[in-house]
């Protein structure tokens, strides 16, 4: 089992233990420690991190398992580690932030399901790789693990978003925000990367690492900003380190929209000599989803939108009575998620099914003509490719009955067309191969048409 050390700056962080790879032994063993640094591997006693899944400004995040619950849980480790020269007050304002993060996923990972849920926060202390006599102190939180693809990385493999898909990242979005805001949380960081896309189409809105709790008007106190935010998505008040608002987010969720309507960066459709965004000469949408979009992007706090709710009427009046809207997670959803997949899973299931409609080619061809055989095999792929678009059957499900066809294939002599298994296996490869190449050229022209149109 490989293992990967959290600690910064480490010079070869990954490690393998042989004895772990056995499930039964990784559950009982002893502490393991980086082979070049020293840090140990098993975090708070049970939870072994295995990839660095990014880096940040304040933290990284690992992949990592979680050892003591049945099925050796996939969980993500995120570790507080400031980077850079940065001041004794922005080191203590990022771990107040770090902090602050596991206070509100504890009160609010439970209480709705699109909101990663908190599992662990806990710190230890080891000695300094580098300063001999010196102790390092390390923050770490544990959550659940999505897993899927941001927005940011569907982006950059399949182009510029749908009206459709807009319409629905809003819908969901805004929905958890009406949650969050009703809670008097206040997220800061609403982006692309920061919204996560299950495999199952639902969405997740991440890292409440530069959150901030609004404390109430009575209190006489305001909700300020530390200067924690991504450029390009904070809006005036935010970078002038000014007062921040629940439509603080929604200014920021807008520009996430028109990055993913237009695939430009933010920089890009904002010109400062205007002071305006021009991102509309970019698309061609309903304007009046281009409108809301311009009213949640204006620079004065006053003319924005006010609430999330706000946003959602005015989108979804016809979906969403005034009397009806609230801010559980259980509403059913206005819009249906389309369907995404990675590079991965579309080429792997085009394998698969190559693979599959040549043997059954093969088998049919045995019991009719050729040509009848060729066309019902086309059809059955056909229906197995629509299946997995629909999700109706997984790729290692689509595994399991190409084995199972090959065997009966294998073991049935009438059925192998009078070939021998050789030829049975390399037309079998030649079908997969040509559903590789299918998909990839189909997969290529839709990329290029996204760009165009």
């Amino acid at each position: 089992m490989e293992a990967y050390c959290t600690r910064p700056r480490c010079p070869r962080p990954k490690n393998y233990f042989a004895d772990l790879d056995d499930v039964s032994t990784l559950k009982t063993a002893q502490q393991k420690y980086c082979a070049t640094c020293g840090m140990p591997l098993i975090l708070d006693g049970r939870y072994m991190s295995t990839k660095l899944l990014g880096r940040g400004g304040f933290a990284s995040a690992f992949l990592a398992r979680d050892r003591r619950i049945p099925g050796i849980r996939a969980c993500v480790v995120k570790q507080f580690q400031p980077a850079g020269d940065i001041s004794a007050n922005q080191l203590r304002i990022a771990q107040q932030l770090f902090e602050r993060e596991a206070d509100v996923l504890a009160e609010i990972g439970r209480e709705h399901e699109q909101i990663p849920e908190l599992y662990a926060f806990f710190q230890i202390t080891v000695p300094s790789f580098t300063q001999p006599n010196q102790e390092e102190q390390f923050f770490y939180l544990v959550q659940e693990y999505i897993d899927g693809l941001n927005l940011e990385e569907e982006l950059t493999q399949k182009g510029k978003f749908s009206e459709a898909e807009i319409l629905y990242m809003l819908q969901e979005i805004l929905k958890i925000l009406n949650f969050v805001h009703d809670k008097n949380i206040i997220h800061r960081d609403i982006k692309p990367s920061n919204i996560m896309r299950r495999q199952d189409g639902k969405l997740f809105l991440l890292d409440f690492g530069a959150v901030k709790q609004v404390t109430n008007v009575a209190s006489g106190t305001v909700a300020s900003s530390t200067g924690i935010y991504s450029a390009g998505f904070a809006p005036p008040e935010q970078m002038t380190g000014n007062q921040v608002f629940p439509c603080t987010d929604l200014y920021a969720l807008a520009v996430t929209a028109v990055t993913l309507l237009t695939g430009q960066p933010a920089p890009q459709l904002f010109d400062p000599l205007i002071n305006q965004w021009t991102w509309r000469s970019h698309v061609d949408i309903d304007p009046h989803l281009a409108s809301v979009l311009d009213k949640m992007l204006l620079p004065a706090v006053s003319q924005r939108f006010q609430s999330a709710e706000e946003v959602l009427k005015e989108l979804f009046p016809q979906f969403i009575p005034p009397t009806t809207l609230t801010n559980t997670p259980t509403q059913p959803p206005v819009i249906q998620p389309p369907a995404t997949f990675s590079t991965t899973e579309l080429l792997s299931g085009a394998a698969v099914s190559g693979f599959e409609g040549a043997l059954i080619a093969i088998a049919l061809s045995s019991l009719i003509s050729p040509m009848i055989a060729f066309t019902i095999a086309i059809l059955i792929l056909s229906g197995m490719i629509f299946a997995q678009t629909r999700r109706w059957i997984k790729t290692k499900n689509l595994l399991i009955v190409a084995v199972i066809s090959f065997a009966i294939v294998l073991f049935v002599p009438a059925l192998q067309a009078g070939m021998n298994i050789q030829q049975i296996v390399i037309l079998g490869i030649t079908g997969s191969l040509i559903a590789i190449a299918v998909t990839t050229l189909f997969q290529l022209i839709y990329k290029l048409l996204s760009m165009m149109f």
